[in-house]
């Protein structure tokens, strides 16, 4: 139960020291965009990273060959996925969703809050990590498609063109 045999420690070292320093390069040689907080399929690609390195290293019935191929395999879908995407409005748009606006001149738009499951007091705390101390001085306030919110803050420029690519029409729909 506390110990079995050396050769399965030194099996551990090696095998760990030499995935983790492959992962590495691969993830290095594929882009930042690998592991980055982009969206629910990059998250995907990273824990699923991170299971694989602890397969290999813990499992003796996975070579070190067979868990290389796997990271290259992950690693390569996903870059292969994320080009696609870049490349092609239709195939980003099954991957990645679209921001969710939450909060529109004063007003909540507790549809898009209830469908995203986001409460006034998270908005109240994304904004006040912001530095915004009176909600008057917000404009628009953004679910974007990694997770975050994002704070728009009032001024007399037109943001029309930083929401290209969120639902205006949320609002006439949720408004009396």
């Amino acid at each position: 139960m506390f110990f079995d045999t050396w050769s399965d420690i030194f099996r551990i070292l090696i095998i760990g020291i030499i995935s983790y320093i492959s992962l590495i390069v691969m993830v290095r040689l594929s882009g930042k965009r690998t592991l980055s907080k982009m969206n629910a399929f990059d998250f995907t690609v990273s824990v699923a990273l991170g299971s694989t390195l602890s397969t290999v290293i813990l499992d003796k019935q996975i070579t070190l060959a067979e868990g290389l191929t796997a990271f290259a395999i992950l690693i390569g879908m996903q870059f292969s996925l994320a080009w696609l995407a870049a490349r092609n409005n239709r195939f980003q748009q099954l991957l990645v969703a679209d921001p969710q606006l939450l909060y529109y001149k004063g007003v909540f738009i507790e549809t898009a809050m209830k469908q995203t499951r986001i409460s006034e007091n998270e908005i109240y705390q994304s904004a006040r990590s912001q530095g915004i101390q009176d909600m008057k001085s917000v404009s628009q306030v953004i679910l974007e498609s990694n997770g975050n919110l994002s704070v728009i803050r009032s001024s007399d420029n037109d943001p029309s063109d930083l929401m290209k690519d969120v639902d205006i029409e949320t609002i006439r729909r949720d408004q009396p």
